[in-house]
């Protein structure tokens, strides 16, 4: 990500709508997801990481990555205003 930036593609990156992206990886652990997003000048916020253990990814998992990006984004508008 540091040298091809945060949009790798299928199946690496995946966009899950709304500035929210997935890293898919594979770890000693098992599937890995890593949710995150990108903010001006190239900055990439990693807002939550968990061992995949179903096909589906968890409701719970994504609303607190949805929580985490919100906060960031409503953070770096009020630094801007």
């Amino acid at each position: 990500m540091e040298i091809y930036g945060p949009d790798l593609g299928m199946p690496h990156t995946r966009a899950m709508g709304e500035g929210l992206f997935e890293l898919r990886l594979k770890a000693g652990e098992g599937v890995v997801r890593v949710f995150y997003c990108t903010l001006v000048g190239r900055r990439i916020v990693m807002l939550h990481q968990f061992v995949k253990k179903s096909e589906k990814t968890p409701r719970k998992e994504l609303d607190i990555a949805r929580k985490r990006l919100k906060e960031v984004t409503d953070e770096k508008h009020a630094e801007s205003v």
